[in-house]
């Protein structure tokens, strides 16, 4: 059952696997990934190779680079018991392969692992994942627009998420809080975003650490009237994070978003009644035709007895 649930999970998510595979960054991480296992199966290269296997085949795993690729599929299945996207798990995946083949290639030949190890470093200088690019309702602040837009209206509460372009973990979040925007943007209940890695004077006001040690990336602060009234993760005395899944279910259910949604799209008909209301002035009511002739009959009889 354990190794169904994985399996099936993969199948589901294979039409938005295939997506990204189609992405020069995955695509190159994925070879990449496979490159140990692509030297070693592949014949007229693996023919070449030093073995300790006792039949002496070069073209086949000896038992310790089983040993390796098996630890590196336990760590796999460990890290990925907390990933909430599918990005994480391809992230986590893709993150410990390279691992993986930095140290069967130095096991293999010091100079092959010397070369797969540079072409490591350079990808990664050089390559960055595909950012988020989909609809969302989120406003983006500055560290000069932030504190204005909170403090504007004292009625709307701001979830603001604090990220870096450069954390994993941002960018694979990214695509969950825009679906949350997505789900409970109103005129009382708002989404913003503000890029710690560039505003520092950010990080000291709202005391959000862009230290990748810290493990407060991403980090979700709730505003009312312009104030924190809740944080994701939490923050214990000394300084650290306390682990949190950022899970669409688990920021639904401590940020109370379904009853603070139906709270919030009252002040959102308000303010659409009110600019109803001044844009169309209520227009007086007309006497039906009958009783206008009716009331003309009457002033003819009435100016005729006058006479």
């Amino acid at each position: 059952m354990a190794l169904l649930t994985p399996l099936f999970a993969f199948l589901y998510h294979l039409p938005q696997v295939y997506k990204w595979l189609l992405k020069p960054y995955y695509l190159v991480s994925l070879f990449m990934s496979i490159a140990f296992l692509a030297v070693r199966k592949t014949p007229g290269v693996c023919d070449h190779l030093d073995t300790q296997r006792e039949d002496g085949n070069p073209c086949d795993f000896d038992w310790r680079e089983v040993e390796i690729l098996m630890f590196l599929s336990a760590i796999v299945m460990m890290k990925n018991r907390r990933a909430i996207t599918v990005e994480q798990h391809l992230g986590n995946i893709i993150l410990f392969s390279k691992v993986a083949n930095v140290i069967l290639f130095f096991r293999l030949d010091i100079r092959m692992g010397l070369l797969y190890l540079t072409l490591c470093i350079v990808f990664l200088m050089t390559c960055k994942p595909p950012l988020y690019m989909g609809p969302e309702y989120i406003k983006y602040f500055s560290d000069k627009t932030i504190d204005d837009e909170l403090d504007k209206d004292s009625r709307v509460t701001w979830i603001v998420e604090f990220f870096a372009s450069w954390s994993p973990e941002c960018q694979s979040f990214a695509s969950v809080y825009a679906d949350l925007s997505l789900k409970y943007n109103c005129a009382g209940l708002k989404f913003g975003k503000v890029d710690i890695g560039r505003y520092g004077d950010v990080t000291k006001k709202y005391k959000v650490s862009a230290s990748p040690l810290s493990k407060q990336l991403p980090s979700l602060v709730m505003f009312q009237g312009g104030k924190e009234v809740m944080r994701r993760p939490q923050v214990d005395k000394k300084g650290r994070a306390v682990s949190w899944s950022f899970s669409e279910e688990n920021i639904i259910r401590e940020f109370n978003l379904n009853e603070l949604y139906q709270k919030s799209k009252k002040l959102s008909k308000n303010k659409e009644d009110k600019v109803n209301q001044s844009r169309f002035p209520p227009v007086p009511e007309e006497q039906e035709p009958d009783q206008q002739d009716g009331d003309d009959h009457m002033e003819e009889t009435e100016s005729k007895k006058d006479k």
